[in-house]
């Protein structure tokens, strides 16, 4: 299947938001010994915690105040082209990974390129390969390479969630490779119970699918899938079976045909409630199943008999050209990334991405990181599915529902998603 070069919606926004950026006045004005912050994190998330904690070792050791403002992850996201273009710009933000978001902005001139920054504080060495590709973007705003344009300092990655008691119910042990794990399931529907706890109407199953598809693929199949660096072939063996598989956990009874109409937080909670014994999700799940699965023991595992899985690093810290203080945003970065701050986001149900790993002590939370760690150690976080286009995640979505509804073949899903897939490319040189 050959790439397409066209034009589309995401490159003609890059044009013109590099017009208005061209257009922008300078930097923002503002009192040189301020930081202004944006951040979406609840204060009692990992992030939250040690980010505020930073705020205060920034202040201490500065001199400098930080004026922190919280907005949603949708505030952020609907506005930051508009805000970032106008002298009301903050000094630094979160702000979402990858080429539609992140990499859009630094194309169209909006966002500061790090370089001298990361070289200064040395971030590129902290960080591993496949965490650092969504920090660099090209002209065209697709990550993995060209200038540093943010920094994360957490990860998050997929993995399977298991009810341990269920497990011990029926004599199952925790599976080790995949013709494992599929007899657990199969032991599962054989004493009537439906195994998998799944989302059609969200992400989780479009994530199912992928990591099926990574099962079979290499490092190579997912920088084409993702980085578009050689044609995508959607015959290849990993498509191929990942439609299959997934059209025959239907037909098995692995998954239920309801799940076409489930959200995500109806797959979560009703894991969490024991209705089902296996969830496979993100380990932004972790944090809220400590708190909320009451009264049943329960664990985590990657995915059998894969390298890879999907993940990335977290959002990142990026910092507009209109910043009237980026000086001072670089210190604030800094700090997040100093070990004792790494360890606040670790031992409170996050992902650090330059924690010592003696500092992480909780239990459960060194369980979380430890299997994050394989999967830097061995280059295996993959990204997501509906990254590659804008319109990738609804089209994904759609084509999954269709599959579990036996309206479409596993066939005539692969033809329809790489049309769509092609369509959807960035113009490349």
């Amino acid at each position: 299947m050959k790439l397409r070069r066209k034009l589309t919606a995401l490159t003609a926004l890059v044009a013109t938001g590099a017009l208005l950026a061209g257009c922008s006045g300078g930097g923002a004005e503002s009192d040189p010994n301020t930081l202004k912050l944006w951040h979406f994190e609840s204060e009692t998330s990992a992030m939250g915690i040690a980010w505020e904690e930073a705020i205060k070792v920034f202040e201490e050791e500065t001199g400098a105040t930080v004026e922190f403002e919280a907005k949603s992850f949708e505030q952020i996201r609907s506005t930051a082209s508009q805000v970032l273009n106008s002298n009301e710009a903050p000094d630094i933000l979160e702000y979402n990974k990858g080429n539609a978001t992140a990499g859009l902005l630094a194309s169209q001139g909006l966002l500061a390129p790090l370089d001298e920054a990361v070289e200064k504080y040395g971030w590129d060495e902290m960080l591993a390969p496949s965490i650092a590709t969504t920090s660099q973007y090209d002209e065209n705003g697709v990550m993995g390479s060209g200038s540093w344009y943010g920094i994360p300092n957490y990860g998050e990655f997929v993995e399977v969630y298991y009810n341990k008691d269920m497990f011990a119910e029926y004599g199952i042990a925790v599976p080790t490779t995949y013709e494992e794990f599929e007899a657990a399931l199969q032991t599962f529907v054989d004493n009537g119970v439906t195994p998998l706890a799944e989302a059609g109407a969200e992400y989780p199953i479009g994530q199912l699918f992928y990591q099926l598809a990574l099962s079979k693929a290499d490092r190579q199949w997912v920088d084409d899938y993702q980085l578009y660096t050689n044609p995508v072939d959607w015959e290849s063996e990993p498509f191929t079976y990942a439609a299959e598989t997934l059209a025959d956990y239907v037909d098995k009874g692995y998954i239920s045909q309801d799940v076409t109409g489930l959200k995500a937080e109806d797959m979560g909670t009703a894991f969490m409630r024991g209705d089902y014994p296996i969830m496979f999700s993100g380990s932004w799940w972790y944090g809220r199943v400590i708190n909320e699965m009451e009264g049943a023991d329960w664990g985590t595992f990657l995915f059998p008999g894969s390298e890879m899985s999907p993940g990335s690093a977290g959002n990142l810290w990026v910092v507009p050209e209109n910043a009237a203080n980026k000086d001072l945003a670089y210190e604030f970065i800094d700090i997040t990334m100093r070990p004792e701050i790494q360890a606040l986001i670790g031992n409170n149900g996050g992902v650090p991405v330059a924690a010592n790993t003696e500092d992480i002590t909780d239990p459960r939370s060194k369980e979380l990181n430890d299997a994050f760690t394989t999967l830097t150690e061995r280059d295996g976080i993959a990204f997501y599915p509906d990254w590659p286009t804008p319109t990738f995640y609804d089209q994904l979505v759609g084509a999954t529902q269709e599959l579990i509804n036996g309206t479409v073949t596993p066939d005539e899903m692969l033809t329809d998603l790489g049309e769509k897939y092609e369509a959807g490319l960035p113009v490349t040189d």
